[in-house]
C-alpha cells in the first residue's frame, strides 16, 4: 500500500512538472529561510549556557530612586563584591568585574594590543572558563597576577606551558605575572577576553572605584548550592543603607540580581527599573518571521494543490467506486504533503549550508551547521513533518471530499465556500508579507534617522587615539607638535571615548541644594579645546582654558545638568565635586554621550589629571585624513616608542553602539525579500490555473471582440483586489507592532502614512508583474485552438 502511495505521488510529481517545482521551491525557501533563523536564535539562546554553575550565577544591579524617576543598571561601587561575600552567608564565591580594556603589552621585544578585563580572585571558581594551566584557586589570588588565553600564550611565548611563571609588562607602567592560561573564550559567552588581571590592581589604579557613592563595575555572585535566589534578592534590597551613608529622603538604592545567563538576552531596564526586555526582542521580532515566512511558503502549497483538484478529481472519484474510504484517501494526500515536505527540506538544508558563511559574516557570529546534534535532526523532523501536516491537512480534507457520483459526470464545480477559503489563505499570505514590507522600511527609517541625526556634536573627520603608555604624560608635547602638522584642525582629549560617557556620581553639591536630594550626574575629565575639537556649542561661559589657573578646578555643565541643578545664573556659581569647591565656568549644548536608546542624562565636565588615561580627540581637516594618520603615527611612535599607534573613526564607534539594529534592518530585508518572492511563486502558480481554467472562456470572450487590455484586467483584477484587502488589514497590524519595537528608542522616527502606500505600491506592482505574463499569454493565445481544444 505504502509503495501504491509513493508511486501515485511521485507520478503526479511528474505529470505537473511546473506545479511540482514551485511547490518544492516555495515549501523549500520557507524552510531554508526558517532553519537559518532557528539556527540563529539557538546560538543567541545558547549564549552564557556553557557554565556548570549557571543556575547559582548572578550579577548585581542596582534601581536607584531620584526626582521622582528611577534609573536601573548592573554599574555598582567596585568593592562591593568582596563585601557581599564577607557578610553574607548565602554568597559562595563573589567577583567584581569591569569593562573591556584593550590594552598593550610587551614581553621582551614582542609588544601587541590585546582586549580583556579585570576581575575578582573567585571568578575562575565561578565561571567554567577551562584553565590549560594553572589552578582557578590561585589564577587571580594577587594584585601582581595576571591570567592569559591560549591566544594570547601563543603570541608572547610560543605555548601554554612556557607561558606559566613569566612576567608580562603592561601598558609600560606595572609588570604581571602569568599564574594560569585558560582556553580561547568559547562563541557561546558574552564576554570576550583574552586577559584577565587580579580586581585589586583595578581599584589601585582607579581609586574613586573604592568609594560607595560611586558606579561602574559590576557585582557578580555565586550563591551557595540550595540558596533561594527570590528570599536572597528580597534580603540585600537594602544592603547599601549600611555603607553609603548619601541616602535621604529624596535618594534612595535598592539592589536586586539577575542570573548571569539572562543578562544577554535580557538587558533593558524599562522606566520602572524593571527588565523590560534587550535582544530578546530581536529573537522574539525573528521567531515572528521565521514562522510568518513557513506560513507563507504552506499557504502556497494548500492553494495550489487545492487549486490543482480538478485534474484529480476522476482519480479520487475511481478510487471511492472501487472503495477506498476517505481517511485512507485523507492519509494518502497528506502522505504526499509530507513526501514534498521532506524533499524541501533536503533542498532547504543544502540551501542552509550553502548561505551560513555569507549569513555569520551578516549577523557576525560563527554558526556552524550541527550535524553531529542529534536534537537538531530531530528538530528537522518535527519541522518537517508540521509542515507537511498543516500544508497538507486542507487539501486532504478537500480532495477527499469529492462526490464521486458528481465528478464522473464531469460536472464538479468547486463550492462557494472552498474558493473563499483559498482567497482568504491568499489574503492571509499577502498579510504576512505587507507587514514584513512595513516594517522593513521602519527599520530602515530608523537606522537612518541614527545615523544622521544631530548628535549635537560633529563626529566627520574626528578620531579618536587611546592614551596607552607615555602618551598621557607625553600629552602637551604631543599636541603642541600635531597642532603643526598638515591636516590637523584641533586636538583634545577625554576619559572616555564621546559615544560612551557611563560613569555616575552622586558627590556634587551645591548652594541652595535640597540636602536630601541626591541626584545623580554622568561625569567626564577633558583637556582644552574640547568643545572646539568636537564642535559642541558653547551656550553660557566658556571652555577650559589656560588662561585660567582656576580651571582645576571648574566645571562644565550639560543643559540637563542645568536644569536638574537650578542655577538661573550658572557662571560663577559655586559646585563642589568629589569634596572639590569650585566653579561652573561653561554650559554646553546637549549632546548625545550614548546611545540614541537613552535620553541624554545630566553630565558634569572637569578638567583632566595631568597624567589621566582616556582617550586624545583629534580633528583633521577634510579630505586631508590621510596625511594626518602618517603624521600622527609618526609622532606617536617617536613619543610612545613601545605601542603601536592605533586609532578608532568616531563615525565607527558611534555605527557599533547600533550594530544590532543594522543587521536586523539587513535580515528584515532579505526575508521580506523572500516573503514576497515566495508569495508570488504561489501568485503564479494560482494564476496559471485560473487562466487554464478559463481558456474557454477566454476564447469566446476574444471572439466575441474582446482587447487584450479587458482580458488582462479580468484575470488580475481578482488578484488586485485580495491584495487590497490585505493591506487594509495589515496597515493597522503592522502600526502596531512598530510602535511597540520603536518605544525601546528615546529618539525615534515618526511613522508616516507615506510608509503604508509604499508597501501597499510594492504589493500592488508585484502581484500586477507576477500575474501579466501569465495574463497576457492567456489573452494573446488563439481563441481556435482554446474552443477547438475545450
Amino acid at each position: 500500500m505504502l509503495k501504491n502511495y509513493l508511486l501515485i505521488a511521485f507520478r503526479n510529481l511528474k505529470k505537473d512538472r511546473v506545479f511540482s517545482l514551485i511547490n518544492i521551491l516555495g515549501l523549500a525557501l520557507g524552510m531554508a529561510c526558517s532553519l537559518l533563523i532557528l539556527l540563529w536564535i539557538r546560538d543567541e539562546r545558547n549564549q552564557d549556557k556553557f557554565n556548570k554553575n549557571t543556575t547559582q550565577l548572578y550579577s548585581v544591579y542596582e534601581r536607584q530612586y531620584y526626582d521622582n524617576k528611577i534609573d536601573a543598571f548592573h554599574s555598582t561601587p567596585g568593592i562591593m563584591a568582596d563585601e557581599m561575600k564577607r557578610v553574607l552567608p548565602e554568597v559562595k564565591y563573589a567577583s567584581g568585574m569591569a569593562w573591556e580594556d584593550p590594552a598593550t603589552f610587551q614581553v621582551g621585544e614582542k609588544i601587541m594590543e590585546e582586549k580583556g578585563n579585570h576581575a575578582g580572585m573567585d571568578f575562575f571558581l565561578m565561571f567554567s572558563y577551562k584553565l590549560l594551566q594553572g589552578e582557578a584557586s590561585t589564577a587571580l589570588n594577587t594584585p601582581s597576577t595576571i591570567a592569559i588565553s591560549r591566544k594570547m600564550a601563543n603570541d608572547f611565548f610560543g605555548s601554554p606551558e612556557l607561558a606559566i611563571g613569566k612576567t608580562v609588562r603592561y601598558e609600560n607602567r606595572k609588570d604581571f605575572k602569568v599564574t594560569a592560561v585558560f582556553e580561547n573564550v568559547p562563541e557561546e559567552a558574552s564576554e570576550k577576553f583574552d586577559y584577565l588581571i587580579n580586581w585589586h590592581a583595578f581599584l589601585e589604579d582607579n581609586s574613586w572605584a573604592k568609594e560607595w557613592g560611586n558606579n561602574g563595575p559590576r557585582t557578580l555572585l555565586m550563591l551557595k548550592q540550595g540558596t533561594n535566589p527570590v528570599a536572597f534578592e528580597q534580603k540585600i534590597v537594602h544592603f547599601l543603607d549600611n555603607y553609603n551613608k548619601e541616602q535621604g529622603k529624596g535618594f534612595h538604592i535598592q539592589l536586586g540580581i539577575q542570573r548571569f545567563d539572562d543578562m544577554y538576552l535580557h538587558s533593558h531596564f524599562g522606566l520602572n527599573g524593571k527588565l523590560e526586555g534587550g535582544r530578546i526582542e530581536y529573537v522574539r521580532l525573528f521567531s515572528i518571521i521565521a514562522i510568518f515566512i513557513l506560513l507563507i511558503a504552506c499557504i502556497n502549497f494548500m492553494n495550489l494543490t487545492t487549486a490543482r483538484s480538478v485534474k484529480r478529481a476522476k482519480e479520487i472519484g475511481v478510487r471511492k467506486v472501487v472503495g477506498a474510504l476517505r481517511s485512507s484517501l485523507m492519509k494518502q494526500f497528506i502522505g504526499e504533503a509530507i513526501l514534498l515536505a521532506f524533499i524541501a527540506v533536503f533542498i532547504a538544508l543544502i540551501v542552509v549550508a550553502a548561505v551560513l558563511p555569507g549569513f555569520n559574516i551578516l549577523t557576525q557570529k560563527e554558526i556552524v551547521f550541527p550535524y553531529a546534534n542529534i536534537i537538531f535532526w530531530a528538530g528537522i523532523l518535527l519541522l518537517t513533518g508540521f509542515t507537511g501536516l498543516i500544508s497538507g491537512s486542507y487539501p486532504a480534507i478537500f480532495l477527499s471530499s469529492f462526490k464521486p457520483v458528481t465528478v464522473l459526470k464531469g460536472v464538479l464545480k468547486l463550492q462557494t465556500g472552498s474558493v473563499w477559503f483559498r482567497k482568504g489563505l491568499v489574503v492571509f499570505q499577502f498579510v504576512l508579507s505587507i507587514v514584513l514590507i512595513i516594517g522593513t522600511i521602519v527599520i530602515s527609517r530608523q537606522i537612518n534617522y541614527i545615523q544622521t541625526t544631530d548628535l549635537g556634536y560633529n563626529r566627520e573627520n574626528l578620531l579618536y587615539i587611546p592614551m596607552s603608555g607615555d602618551l598621557p604624560k607625553q600629552y602637551e608635547l604631543f599636541k603642541q607638535e600635531s597642532l603643526n602638522m598638515p591636516g590637523i584642525k584641533e586636538v583634545s582629549r577625554i576619559s572616555q571615548t564621546p559615544t560612551e560617557i557611563q560613569n555616575g556620581t552622586y558627590g556634587v553639591d551645591w548652594d541652595g541644594k535640597d540636602p536630601n536630594s541626591k541626584p545623580m550626574f554622568t561625569q567626564a575629565a577633558i583637556g582644552y579645546d574640547f568643545a572646539s575639537t568636537m564642535n559642541i556649542r558653547v551656550l553660557q561661559g566658556r571652555e577650559f582654558s589656560q588662561s585660567f589657573g582656576t580651571d582645576t578646578v571648574g566645571y562644565i555643565l550639560n543643559e540637563q545638568a542645568l536644569k536638574k541643578i537650578g542655577f538661573k545664573n550658572p557662571i560663577g556659581s559655586r559646585l563642589t565635586f568629589w569634596g572639590k569647591k569650585g566653579t561652573v565656568v561653561g554650559v554646553i549644548k546637549d549632546f548625545h554621550f550614548n546611545s540614541l536608546h537613552v535620553p541624554v542624562n545630566a553630565l558634569i565636565l572637569r578638567l583632566g589629571e595631568k597624567d589621566d588615561y582616556g582617550s586624545m580627540l583629534v580633528k583633521t581637516r577634510a579630505g586631508q585624513t590621510k596625511a594626518a594618520l602618517a603624521s600622527l603615527e609618526k609622532l606617536c611612535k617617536q613619543l610612545n616608542p613601545k605601542f603601536p599607534f592605533t586609532f578608532q573613526f568616531s563615525e565607527d564607534e558611534y555605527q557599533k553602539l547600533y550594530t544590532s539594529e543594522i543587521m536586523v534592518g539587513r535580515l528584515s530585508s532579505y526575508f521580506a525579500f523572500l516573503a514576497i518572492f515566495i508569495s508570488c511563486l504561489g501568485l503564479l502558480g494560482l494564476a496559471m490555473f485560473t487562466a487554464e481554467q478559463r481558456t474557454k472562456e477566454i476564447g469566446i470572450r476574444k471572439v466575441l471582440g474582446a482587447s487584450i487590455v479587458s482580458l488582462f484586467s479580468l484575470l488580475s483584477k481578482e488578484f488586485l483586489m485580495l491584495v487590497f484587502v490585505a493591506l487594509l488589514i495589515a496597515t493597522p497590524l503592522a502600526w502596531f507592532m512598530m510602535s511597540k519595537w520603536l518605544e525601546d528608542y528615546a529618539y525615534k522616527t515618526n511613522i508616516s502614512w507615506w510608509m503604508f502606500v509604499i508597501a501597499g505600491l510594492v504589493a500592488i506592482i508585484i502581484t500586477l508583474f507576477t500575474v501579466s505574463f501569465q495574463a497576457v499569454k492567456a489573452a494573446l493565445a488563439n481563441p481556435v485552438k482554446s474552443l477547438r481544444t475545450e
